[in-house]
């Protein structure tokens, strides 16, 4: 194909030409030509270099930038160091090179960003450790996580290029790591696109069919959030508010999960969209002028008692400060109202990024919130300082974290501390301090005595009682839901252990001197995978508990020092998850590029389908290579195979459907509507008789009235299902059909 070089260049130029409009705001005295300057290597460096689209390379990192100089506000360093981010690793360009260029900070960046692009580019490696060392990055500059997030974003934007096996690792990855990630560190509307744009190749006919209603209902919400907005937008002019009042849809994930979760059909979801309230204020003014506003909305429409949110008394952990309430609009419709400052918007859209910026504007009112991102990113570093925990523990522990809620609890003193919801007296021990947590025998919560297994509830005060004789066991384990608390007590047991097993050292040291054997790395790791232990230390441990026999170490033989295991077959087979380290695994017969064909008589290679997410043609599904060399169906939405692709992403293989009549699939449909005589004989009907379908089971349950029914029902594929749900739909009194998602 003939390459217009000229458009190209005009191309790359206006791209760059928006990043400077975009940067504009947050430089100083020169960053111009500094920005330029990297702009122009960054050229050079990528001439060569094209993308799978076809565009030169270039205008990746150009997008990238836009993301950090735009939607994150981030200044001129972040701006060059996503200009460069892939030229250390890609081209001849050196770190050396980026830090006689822009200095030590740059070079420290974009040496972050190379170390996550270099595990990234390993599909073989085992994802979980990868992910920590990502986050290991906490620890050294934020930036080079939110560079590496615009990077991600810019990636999932130009996803259509990728083949189908990428783009469902890819989005996999985004959904377990990168949009929780970005929730977490307040770049709300990151997340959201990141959700949606994942949403669109995990559950692409479901994303379609929302994009496509929320585009035929656009007018009639149009009109309703004007009629909704224009009084409130008078009452707040009178009052002498500066507002700015107006409606945003919410994403299309959003509208998604809220369908699974409520068990609802699209149109029964009423909050398809948020109103916000933003307010123009000065900073001493900020707090008060929201309350009015506040005041404003729930005297003009009646709010739902329960569903009111003070985020600006106590910001979120990630400083998110804004004040939300519920309220009944016209058509009798809920609607959700968001009022808050210019400053807190702008840190509500661009998260950690815009709260350095008012924080190096010395702004008091940002105080609170800047302590709350200050105290969690404390606890991420000290959580990453402990190099010894397994990796698919460590992620798994942090994930956790991400999406959770908060509560606000008190001490004895008044002094506020942010905990996740479900917490226990035992967390809140842990965030005073680990000896105080360590020694935990109880609490007082609002001065009533509870164990240290009591779930705190939003605004307690609590008050921990200790004991020196107190230590930490494993079922504290289950009590705990902090990534702090897990951490600080398995270290403790790990010491704990480590003191035990230097005796058990003691005891082995013994009788290998007896068998005239060294004490050195070699032996010790054939002995440890010789009785089974996961670690040397656990050997240790075990030995001097006595739960191993040392007298099987007749069963090996001394070679000139060195031990060696007589019969190969003692040694254990690893476990179910250790098997996932093997990068051979038992898949070595399936090619790299292989597709499974499902129903196809000729396939190579066994499958199954998975229960977590019952499969039925027609669905998108995914192929994953089990433990055991089975390929297992999911549909590309459970959450189960998102979990396992985000972490063994070379595991997929491309899955498609025969065209052939394939055998009926149980699939499940809930039911909800008024009870009526003849219910169940209008269902049976319809599928019986109608459909010509077989059932399973039918189960329905009533109350005052109300009647929630499961159909079991066997299909050919999911068009089958749809014709079946748009039947039942049409009896009259069914107020809702829908299929049992996972």
């Amino acid at each position: 194909m003939e390459v217009n070089v000229e458009a190209e260049k005009l191309a790359i130029l206006k791209d760059y030409r928006q990043l400077l409009r975009l940067a504009t705001p947050r430089m100083k005295k020169g960053d111009d030509k500094r920005i330029r300057h990297a702009f122009e290597l960054a050229v050079d460096a990528h001439k060569h270099m094209r993308r799978k689209s076809g565009e030169p390379y270039i205008h990746h990192p150009l997008a990238v930038a836009k993301i950090v100089a735009g939607d994150m506000g981030l200044g001129t360093t972040s701006v060059i160091c996503a200009l460069l981010h892939d030229t250390v690793e890609d081209t001849e360009m050196t770190l050396e090179d980026v830090k006689k260029e822009f200095g030590n900070t740059a070079a420290k960046i974009i040496d972050g960003l190379t170390k996550i692009s270099k595990i990234s580019h390993q599909t073989e490696s085992i994802q979980a450790e990868n992910y920590r060392k990502i986050l290991l990055t906490l620890s050294d500059d934020i930036r080079v996580i939110l560079i590496k997030i615009a990077d991600r974003l810019h990636n999932m934007r130009t996803l259509d290029g990728q083949s189908r096996k990428n783009q469902l690792k890819i989005a996999s990855e985004t959904i377990y790591l990168y949009a929780p990630l970005a929730h977490r560190l307040g770049l709300y509307s990151i997340k959201g696109e990141l959700e949606d744009l994942a949403m669109k190749y995990t559950e692409t006919e479901k994303y379609k069919e929302i994009a496509k209603a929320l585009e035929s209902t656009k007018k009639d919400r149009a009109k309703y959030i004007n009629d909704f907005v224009r009084p409130l937008q008078e009452e707040m002019d009178k009052s002498g508010l500066k507002a700015n009042v107006f409606g945003r849809p919410k994403s299309i994930s959003s509208i998604w999960n809220k369908m699974r979760k409520k068990e609802v059909d699209f149109n029964d979801v009423y909050d398809k969209f948020a109103i916000r309230v933003i307010l123009d204020s000065l900073p001493e003014n900020e707090k008060a002028d929201c309350w009015r506003a506040y005041s404003i909305v729930t005297d003009k429409y009646s709010p739902q008692p329960n569903r009111m949110r003070d985020w600006i008394s106590h910001p979120k952990g990630n400083g998110y400060e804004s004040l939300h309430t519920t309220v009944m609009g016209p058509g009798g419709q809920w609607v959700e109202v968001q009022i808050r400052s210019q400053r807190m918007d702008e840190v509500a859209e661009k998260g950690l990024a815009a709260h350095y910026k008012y924080k190096e504007n010395k702004f008091k009112a940002a105080n609170s919130a800047e302590e709350a991102i200050e105290s969690w990113l404390m606890q991420v570093r000290e959580f990453l300082k402990n190099p010894d925990v397994n990796p698919i523990e460590f992620i798994n522990d942090f994930k956790l974290q991400l999406y959770q809620k908060e509560i606000y609890i008190f001490t004895p003193k008044g002094e506020l501390k942010i905990l996740p919801a479900g917490a226990t007296a035992l967390d809140f021990a842990y965030t005073i301090h680990t000896n105080v947590g360590d020694n935990c025998i109880g609490a007082k919560v609002n001065n009533k005595l509870v164990p240290i297994s009591h779930e705190l509830k939003n605004g307690d005060q609590v008050e921990i009682i200790t004991s020196r004789k107190q230590r930490p066991s494993e079922d504290w384990l289950n009590i705990v839901t902090t990534s702090r608390a897990k951490s600080k007590i398995k270290n403790s047991l790990r010491e704990e252990k480590r003191k035990i097993a230097d005796d058990g050292k003691e005891i082995l040291e013994r009788k290998l001197s007896q068998l005239k054997a060294n004490y050195n790395n070699e032996n010790i790791t054939l002995l440890a995978s010789f009785f089974k232990m996961p670690s040397p230390m656990d050997m240790l441990y075990a030995i001097a508990k006595g739960t191993i026999n040392l007298s099987d170490l007749k069963q090996l033989k001394n070679v000139g020092g060195n031990l060696e295991i007589i019969k190969a077959e003692k040694i254990g087979k690893p476990k179910d998850e250790e098997v996932y380290y093997n990068t051979e695994g038992n898949n070595e017969d399936i090619p790299k590029n292989a597709e499974l064909v499902i129903f196809d008589e000729s396939s190579k290679f066994p499958y199954e389908f998975a229960k977590c997410c019952n499969a039925i043609p027609g669905d998108d599904v995914i192929g994953f290579i089990s433990i055991n060399g089975v390929i297992k169906i999911h549909r590309t939405g459970c959450p189960n195979v998102i979990n396992l692709a985000s972490k063994y992403g070379y595991r997929i293989i491309k899955t498609r459907w025969t065209a052939k009549t394939t055998p009926a699939f149980l699939t499940t449909v809930k039911l909800t509507g008024l009870d009526d005589i003849g219910v169940i004989n209008k269902l049976t009907t319809i599928i019986s008789g109608e459909m010509k379908l077989n059932m399973q089971s039918v189960s329905i349950e009533t109350n005052e009235g109300i009647f929630e029914g499961v159909i079991k029902v066997f299909v050919k594929d999911n068009d089958q299902v749809n014709k079946l749900i748009a039947k039942l739909k049409s009896i009259p009194g069914i107020d809702s059909v829908i299929r049992e998602e996972i």
